[in-house]
């Protein structure tokens, strides 16, 4: 079509020089004039894409197809075109305040990495598609969020915090379907922010303090029984000394108190007895 266009304003050009010249009929003052029409008619059917842009092609109304092609494209100028990029695009969602499964109020921020798959759908379906996205993504967080709890100290059920690739996993699923109608689909996702929310902050961090502290303890005193059972153990095997009950008792007394204390100990000399 670029090739008539130029043929068509070659013609016309040269027609003007010959009736400027008086080489042609006065008649032929209608060629340049249907030639400059003719121009005009290819010329608004001309339009450009780029790489990853696609046009969605209409006629008086109806989706007539979607042009994928990258360059310099020609319709008819009675179909109207409407361009939409299919690159991916990278957002990231508001931070919000959800319950999550226990109740506890929490906040949670996502990033997403979707595009456009199919053009139609996305311009005819929906009324603003990119708007669609940031809602559905809110959407698809309060119910991951909603979903689990936010931790479990005994590991003994998937959590928010411990188990990332998992609930990723579930919120790019739930976007997918929630972005179906709009032809849209989700290449990545995930969470950019996950907390507390602040009014209960506080609080967790210090149950959080007194759940570690209780831990570290029980495994402490588990390791301080195991050393004594062994010591015990060793020196009942080896014959080094007999202890009757009350001697174990009192031993047993002693290491417990040196392998559990948070201080380093000073050693105390019996100048008497045992029983003193």
């Amino acid at each position: 079509m670029l090739g008539i266009a130029a043929v068509l304003v070659a013609v016309g050009v040269a027609t003007i020089w010959r009736l400027a010249n008086d080489l042609a009929p006065p008649i032929m003052a209608l060629v340049p004039l249907a030639c400059a029409l003719g121009t005009v008619f290819i010329a608004a059917g001309f339009y450009m894409l780029q790489p990853n842009q696609a046009a969605a092609v209409t006629l008086f109304g109806s989706y007539a197809g979607t042009d994928r092609v990258a360059g310099l494209r020609w319709v008819l100028p009675w179909l109207m075109r409407r361009k939409i990029s299919v690159r991916a695009n990278n957002v990231i969602s508001d931070r919000i305040k959800v319950n999550d499964l226990r109740g506890n109020p929490i906040e949670m921020a996502a990033q997403v990495v979707w595009r456009v798959t199919d053009t139609a759908q996305a311009l005819f379906d929906v009324d603003d598609y990119k708007a669609f996205v940031m809602v559905q993504v809110e959407a698809a967080v309060r119910t991951i969020g909603s979903r689990y709890p936010y931790d479990d100290y005994e590991h003994q059920e998937v959590t928010l915090r411990g188990n990332h690739d998992q609930v990723g996993a579930e919120l790019r699923t739930e976007l997918i379907a929630r972005l179906l109608v709009a032809g849209i689909t989700v290449d990545e996702c995930g969470f950019t922010h996950l907390a507390y929310a602040q009014e209960i902050a506080g609080a967790m961090l210090r149950r959080q303090q007194a759940q570690a502290v209780v831990a570290a303890r029980t495994t402490l005193v588990e390791g301080a029984v195991g050393m004594v059972e062994l010591a015990l153990a060793q020196l009942s095997a080896k014959n080094v000394v007999e202890l009757d009950d009350e001697r174990r008792a009192a031993m047993v007394s002693n290491l417990m108190v040196v392998l559990c204390g948070e201080r380093d100990t000073q050693p105390v000399v019996n100048a008497g007895s045992l029983y003193q």
